[in-house]
């Protein structure tokens, strides 16, 4: 399956146009969160987004409001919004959790991922996290020397080995990847990267 990833744009409509374009070569897209600038001409961009030639995966990030987005989302036929939500694609599943990127531990992902996600799990033999915080020490979370990403999406990820985990939020680590055990880390910028799974 290849997909088409991608995360802040923050309403850069040129980038959305160059990967509308990318859309008609994958079978899915999904992006990281940060669509907008703090959600500025959002439905204009979501509509852009559902103009793309398959369906598309969608969190909120730090610019986005989790319900507002989830919202405008449900106009749109060929977005799905998937924060705290699980899509199914044949023998995928997609897990999805959005917001935050600034602390280093998160309680209610730690809950969504004990009580939902393992659920999701069962009988699956390709998981894929989409997450807008970076997991906690790789080379998608060192800024300046220090690493700033989240432990409890690096607990999960050692302890569950998802296939692929797509994240964002730091802009200079964009492009970036990494590996953690089996599970392939990577932050495909605003630009979009598409990978084969």
């Amino acid at each position: 399956m290849k997909l088409l990833l991608f995360v802040d744009v923050h309403g850069d409509v040129s980038a959305l146009a160059r990967l509308k374009q990318l859309s008609n070569k994958v079978d899915l897209v999904v992006c990281a969160g940060d669509i907008s600038q703090m959600e500025h001409n959002l439905s204009e961009l979501l509509n852009e987004l559902n103009e793309f030639h398959v369906p598309v995966l969608i969190i909120h990030g730090n610019h986005e409001d989790a319900e507002g987005l989830k919202e405008a989302c449900s106009v749109f036929k060929n977005l799905i919004f998937l924060h705290k939500g699980a899509h199914h694609f044949y023998k995928y599943v997609f897990l999805g959790y959005g917001g935050g990127g600034f602390a280093q531990t998160d309680q209610e992902f730690k809950q969504v991922a004990e009580k939902f996600f393992l659920n999701e799990l069962k009988g699956k033999e390709k998981v894929i996290l989409i997450v807008h915080a970076p997991p906690y020490k790789t080379k998608l979370d060192k800024i300046g020397g220090e690493y700033r990403g989240n432990k409890s999406v690096r607990e999960f990820i050692d302890n569950v080995q998802p296939t692929l985990v797509v994240c964002g939020h730091l802009h200079e680590n964009a492009g970036k990847e990494d590996k953690l055990g089996k599970t392939f880390i990577i932050n495909p910028g605003k630009k979009g990267v598409i990978v084969d799974v």
